[in-house]
């Protein structure tokens, strides 16, 4: 490592694993870090490191990159909940983990409710998509 690499890219190559790092190892170096997830993604795509394993199952995972499945039956509040957070008709990220919280679930349990109602995620916090 380079005295000009800086620390976000060096706590990144420290916890790569095959060239990819996890959404929620991303997650953790922002917190360690105080700074913004986006910033991770950032670095992470600049030193050439894949994003993997997202917590909504959305991408990077192995063999078939996205993992979620529509899951029936959807409650009426966690349906009324998705939709009164939606934008031009998608979820946002962060909105889909601020529904798991509240709701005590998991966040791939939202996107699984997303993928029932045919409502799609934007706007990952890594930047990913």
């Amino acid at each position: 490592m380079t005295e000009k690499m800086s620390l976000v890219d060096k706590e990144i190559l420290k916890r790569v694993t095959e060239n990819k790092l996890s959404c929620v190892t991303a997650f953790e170096i922002a917190e360690k870090l105080n700074i913004s997830a986006k910033d991770v993604g950032e670095a992470a795509d600049s030193l050439n490191v894949r994003l993997a394993n997202c917590q909504l199952g959305l991408f990077g995972h192995t063999p078939d990159k996205k993992i979620v499945k529509a899951k029936e039956p959807v409650s009426a509040e966690l349906e009324s909940a998705i939709n009164n957070s939606l934008d031009n008709g998608r979820l946002p990220c962060i909105k889909a983990w601020e529904i798991a919280s509240e709701f005590k679930t998991q966040k791939f349990s939202v996107s699984c409710a997303c993928e029932t109602l045919n409502i799609k995620i934007k706007d990952c916090q890594l930047g990913a998509f």
